[in-house]
C-alpha cells in the first residue's frame, strides 16, 4: 500500500472511532510518544508501550471527544515509516511520523502538535 492509500485509510479509520479497527494498523509491542499523554496524565509520561496501554489510553481519549474527527492535509513517505500532516482536535495540527515492523504493522509512532 502506497502512503498516499494508507494516510486515507488511517484517517479514516480514527474518523469511524471504532478503537479495534484503529488497533489493527498497530504491532502488540507499539510504543507511542505524544504530548497529548502528558496533558492527559499531568506531565507523568510522554511515551505508553503495549497495545493494551495504548487501547485504554485511546478509549479515554474517544471518550473525551466523541466528535473527533481527523482531515488529512499531506502525506509523506519515508524508509519503513510514512509522516501524516492532519487537522487534529481542537483545532490542532498533528504530525504524526508512524515506524512498522516487518509485517506491516506501526511499532513506533511519534505525534507533534502545534
Amino acid at each position: 500500500m502506497n502512503h498516499q492509500d494508507f494516510a486515507r485509510e488511517w484517517i479514516s479509520v480514527w474518523n469511524s472511532h471504532d478503537l479495534e479497527s484503529i488497533l489493527s494498523h498497530y504491532s502488540d509491542d507499539i510504543e507511542i510518544t505524544t504530548p497529548m499523554i502528558a496533558m492527559a496524565t499531568g506531565g507523568k509520561e510522554s511515551s505508553l508501550k503495549g497495545k493494551n496501554t495504548v487501547r485504554d489510553y485511546w478509549q479515554k481519549a474517544l471518550d473525551k471527544f466523541p466528535d473527533l474527527h481527523f482531515e488529512l492535509i499531506q502525506s509523506t513517505a519515508g524508509v519503513g515509516s510514512v509522516a501524516l500532516f492532519y487537522k487534529s482536535i481542537m483545532d490542532k495540527h498533528a504530525v504524526e511520523v508512524m515506524f512498522f515492523n516487518e509485517e506491516g504493522k506501526i511499532n513506533r509512532m511519534y505525534a507533534h502538535y502545534d
